[in-house]
């Protein structure tokens, strides 16, 4: 079974959850399995490292950006694997310090995010990772505080794509998912 595969299968569906209409895939069961968890890592670092840094101009990654709040739960382990900086963003009002603001559109909803004005040097290399891409406003409103900040986002990491939302059509650099939903 090819690693892909293994992890789609442990990932459980919830029906009208956060709201009626909407099915939650849930990664959590894939936390839960120390062996599912490094294959995940495993999977999104062999990716970086084999793809993502030979194909960009730098030939490394400098920060590894997570979303508030499944980014953190992968942001830190694949930045520390990759000797890159972790950078949080964190919903508006939860950071210390002069940070920087992008507001967006969510799938249901609107909200703001924000970074620390320090986070990222003009220059480095960038790379965004959270649990799931629906309509690519979280993910947009990270790309554009990097850019803010002087930075370059060279790639944005989901576990789980929702297909039929198109948001990478949104994004300014490629999108890399490891499992794709059309449902």
């Amino acid at each position: 079974m090819s690693d892909t595969t293994y992890l789609k299968s442990l990932l459980k569906a919830h029906a009208d959850f956060p709201k009626k209409g909407i099915v939650f895939l849930d990664i959590f069961p894939l936390l839960r399995d120390p062996l599912a968890f490094e294959t995940l890592i495993t999977h999104f670092v062999h990716h970086l490292t084999s793809k993502t840094i030979p194909n960009s101009a730098s030939k490394k990654i400098d920060v590894v950006v997570g979303l508030d709040a499944r980014g953190f739960l992968l942001g830190p382990i694949i930045a520390l694997r990759l000797g890159a900086a972790f950078v949080p963003v964190r919903k508006q009002g939860k950071l210390p310090g002069q940070c920087v603001t992008a507001k967006y559109e969510k799938e249901y909803g609107s909200d703001s995010f924000e970074m620390q004005a320090d986070a990222i040097q003009p220059g480095q290399t960038v790379v965004v990772v959270d649990d799931l891409i629906a309509t690519g406003g979280s993910a947009k409103a990270a790309g554009e505080l990097v850019a803010k900040l002087g930075g370059n986002v060279i790639e944005y990491l989901f576990i789980i794509e929702l297909m039929f939302l198109k948001a990478a059509d949104k994004l300014d650099a490629p999108l890399y998912s490891i499992v794709q939903s059309d449902d």
